[in-house]
């Protein structure tokens, strides 16, 4: 399987925050109907088909498949409304850019590379993140909460959590 980095940024909104002037969400009326049926057609198959463009002379060229799984991936993303980023492997992100990908502090990420949990490196005075690490250490954190929201979810489960008592009046 290769590995792709290509990321969806969402930034935080919270309450005590104002809201940022601009938006990176996509709007509605700028997610096309191709984009769309990229999506469900990726959704429903493993298989992607090709991507193919057209050159200035007409002459059709098929995509790489590495280009094609990006493409696939985006579109996703996209009909979904998120915005996309696509980094290269080897981008050097500062610790503020990294922290709005992992939606933390940018102190907390700071604490995340001091204590190693994150790996990153000084250049001079500022730390630098390779995009690489930020996806992969992102990854794995998404699927630690996710599994942790699953054992929730079937302990409440098992203690009776989920059944609606009808009370009689």
């Amino acid at each position: 399987m290769r590995h792709i980095t290509g990321m969806a940024v969402s930034h935080r909104t919270s309450s005590d925050k104002k809201p940022s002037k601009t938006s990176k969400a996509v709007p509605a009326s700028e997610r096309s109907l191709r984009s769309c049926r990229i999506a469900v057609a990726s959704r429903s198959t493993k298989q992607h088909g090709t991507f193919q463009v057209i050159n200035a002379d007409g002459e059709r060229l098929d995509l790489p498949d590495a280009l094609t799984d990006i493409m696939y991936r985006a579109a996703e993303l996209l009909a979904d409304g998120r915005p996309v980023t696509v980094l290269p492997d080897e981008e050097m992100l500062s610790t503020q850019a990294a922290a709005d990908i992992l939606n933390v502090s940018r102190q907390y990420l700071v604490r995340l590379v001091d204590t190693g949990e994150l790996a990153g490196e000084k250049v001079g005075s500022h730390r630098r993140l390779r995009a690489v690490d930020v996806a992969a250490f992102k990854a794995v954190r998404d699927a630690k909460r996710t599994s942790a929201l699953d054992r929730l979810s079937s302990l409440s489960e098992d203690a009776g959590g989920y059944e609606l008592e009808i009370k009689q009046r």
